[in-house]
């Protein structure tokens, strides 16, 4: 962890404040660790889910999980941990949304989208944007319209149906849901770099 006489790097991610490893094997570790624990966070994220009805699309942790996982390790992890994520559950293992897995489901282009959005909000954090409440709030409102960038012209495809129709079913019914995680960050992550003592 940064102290005062070890100034925190203008371009560092929250992952990038833990301790440094001392060998070059401790620190390839320390990201396979941050990787694989920020796939298991939108795992289990992923099993608080409720069904919207007439909706194949569920209200679930995961949205909030991949832009946070994004946010907090930067671009480069946030995309390995996703990946890992969306690889592991097309596998199988059984941690989409309420306990599902494999890729032959209407919602999976958010999952898809996910990859997309930890580019884009671990991006925008290697450049500050998560250290005041006004710019978090942007960059989760981006990373979000990545995921829906994917997620409902996946949709449409799946169901057979237009791009309007989908984005009623996929987009429109969760605007209210992704204002307060949106809020929600823009209060907890500039409050941890507050309290790590760099805004």
């Amino acid at each position: 962890m940064a102290t005062a006489t070890t100034p925190i790097p203008r371009r560092a991610v929250l992952a990038d404040l833990l301790p440094a490893a001392s060998t070059r094997l401790g620190a390839q570790t320390r990201d396979l660790a941050l990787v694989a624990g920020g796939a298991a966070l939108t795992g289990l994220a992923a099993q608080l889910s409720v069904n919207v009805p007439g909706s194949p699309v569920p209200v679930t942790g995961q949205t909030f999980a991949a832009l946070l996982v994004g946010t907090a390790l930067g671009a480069r992890r946030g995309v390995a941990s996703l990946v890992l994520y969306m690889l592991a559950g097309m596998a199988g293992l059984p941690w989409f949304a309420g306990g599902t897995s494999g890729w032959a489901t209407a919602s999976f282009g958010y999952v898809i989208g996910f990859v997309l959005a930890a580019a884009l909000t671990g991006a925008l954090a290697r450049r500050g944007a998560d250290r005041t409440p006004v710019n978090t709030a942007v960059t989760m409102v981006l990373g979000s319209l990545a995921i829906y960038a994917v997620g409902v012209p996946y949709l449409a495809l799946s169901l057979h149906v237009s791009l309007a129709r989908a984005a009623e079913l996929g987009l429109y019914p969760y605007l209210v849901g992704d204002a307060l995680k949106a809020a929600l960050a823009a209060g907890a992550l500039p409050l941890a770099w507050k309290l790590l003592g760099r805004r």
